[in-house]
């Protein structure tokens, strides 16, 4: 992703619907881990490693463009630079991994999912969320160098590749699906815009609806992921 759009995610963030929801989500799927050591790849602006943070976690954010990883360390966050496919870590030394909204944008996705592999423990956890269905590719994806979408058996496959156990995968941004679609089909760039304050408290509204509804076996507009390593 182009400094500039970083940048962009940075300043939104804090307050945008779908950033605070994806918080939310990762929030909970750590709930009933005990903390340890954790790494947030491709971490941007640090957003998901302050969770990590609050929850108790030793948290470092790992990020290969300069701008994500100078908008991380401005904020207090522990903060390297790094390649997704050759990480600076010594094996088995992590508790936890989180790449959320990272493996996208990969060439070589098998790579990343190895490494992962390599620094986790046997029992540490891995965390993936990434952008689904290539049906919705648009102007968005390019503009935020995404290489592709997944399909759930694509992602589930590469992470089995990969020596994982896949324990849970499920959609997110069910109920939007249909709005998305069809803002993408006419719009052109990044969706990474300010919106009006009624306006994404109104997707706010939406998208926490989810939290209470059966909706994660159909289609929308991101997967989640958890694994363990396969013993």
């Amino acid at each position: 992703m182009e400094g500039t759009e970083v940048r962009k995610l940075a300043e939104l963030e804090d307050d945008h619907w779908w950033y605070r929801e994806r918080r939310h989500l990762l929030a909970k799927a750590i709930s009933g881990l005990t903390p340890g050591r954790a790494i947030d790849i491709g971490a941007a602006g640090g957003g998901n490693t302050r969770v990590l943070r609050q929850h108790g976690w030793d948290a470092v954010a790992l990020e290969y463009g300069a701008d994500g990883a100078e908008v991380a360390h401005g904020r207090g966050l522990a903060t390297i630079r790094g390649d997704a496919t050759r990480l600076p870590l010594a094996d088995a030394s992590l508790d936890l991994v989180i790449a959320f909204d990272l493996l996208e944008h990969l060439v070589d996705d098998d790579a990343a999912v190895a490494e992962v592999r390599r620094v986790l423990k046997p029992t540490g956890t891995y965390l993936v969320a990434v952008p689904a269905d290539p049906r919705l590719w648009s102007d968005h994806d390019e503009a935020v160098d995404h290489v592709r979408r997944y399909t759930r058996e694509g992602l589930v496959g590469l992470l089995e590749r990969g020596g994982f156990e896949v324990t849970d995968v499920r959609s997110w941004n069910v109920l939007l699906r249909p709005v998305v679609a069809m803002r993408r089909k006419t719009s052109s760039g990044s969706d990474l815009d300010d919106m009006h304050p009624v306006v994404n408290w109104g997707l706010r509204t939406i998208i926490t609806a989810e939290r209470y509804l059966p909706v994660g076996g159909l289609p929308g507009v991101s997967l989640l992921l958890r694994a363990q390593p396969r013993r």
